[in-house]
């Protein structure tokens, strides 16, 4: 009865999993789980999914109780036991999207992502500005990059190089404490062999002092007895003197 009563549990799971699948599918044709594999799996994926927004597909001004729908959606879709046919890439995938996540459910850790788009935002309109500024020199009425889309691209493609800088200075930042803690961890090891070798070295002195010391004792100690039976050997008594008469 418990084995029939659990696997008919699991069926319903399956059923309402599946069942949630095919709504988000229907909902988003773009959302399938082998295009969405494709797409944070493809060429360029390790600079493009430094940026959680662009992982999760979702504006940076978007409220986090909406970006943890989009990272639900997205986790059901790409998740292994969605993707049996694949299951390796759909783990590769899996891990990606929870990464990013993480990244934006974390308060402080989505407060430096938005400030790096707040920061492509400012660097972008300095550099429009200059380019207006040549344009009108050169008596054209605009630029491209005044057309909504056209803005919203050159923003988007100076994040993704604060974001690959960010992590290329998290990296190299990353290398050099590595480098100090092995550095560190010489000089420790260095210095435990110094003490190792004085210890040694005192222990050494110890004995061998130790062993002059009695050899010392031993050599007075026979000296002494030495000269003891030479100053028996070397004595004789005074001979007899015949009397006179």
């Amino acid at each position: 009865m418990a084995q029939d009563s659990l696997k008919e549990h699991k069926e319903v799971a399956f059923n309402e999993f599946y069942t949630e699948v095919k709504e988000i599918e229907k909902r988003d044709s773009v959302l399938t789980p082998k295009q969405q594999i494709e797409r944070l799996l493809r060429p360029g994926s390790t600079y493009f999914n430094l940026n959680p927004f662009e992982v999760l597909q979702v504006e940076p001004e978007t409220a986090v109780e909406e970006v943890k729908k989009k990272y639900r959606r997205l986790s059901i879709l790409v998740h292994p036991d969605k993707n049996q046919d694949d299951p390796d890439r759909a783990q590769q995938a899996f891990e990606v999207v929870n990464k990013a996540w993480r990244t934006l459910e974390n308060e402080e850790t989505r407060k430096k992502c938005l400030d790096i788009v707040e920061e492509a935002k400012g660097r972008t309109d300095i550099m429009l500005a200059e380019k207006r500024k040549k344009a009108k020199k050169e008596g054209k009425d605009g630029i491209l990059e005044d057309n909504p889309e056209r803005y919203k691209h050159a923003v988007y493609v100076l994040t993704m190089k604060l974001f690959a800088d960010m992590e290329r200075k998290r990296r190299e930042l990353a290398e050099r404490d590595q480098e100090e803690r092995k550095r560190k961890r010489e000089q420790e090891i260095e210095e435990e062999e110094k003490q190792k070798a004085e210890r040694e070295w005192q222990k050494n002195f110890e004995e061998s002092r130790q062993n002059r010391v009695e050899s010392w004792q031993t050599f007075k100690a026979g000296s002494s007895k030495s000269k003891s039976s030479k100053k028996m050997k070397m004595f004789k008594p005074p001979k007899n003197k015949p009397e006179s008469r």
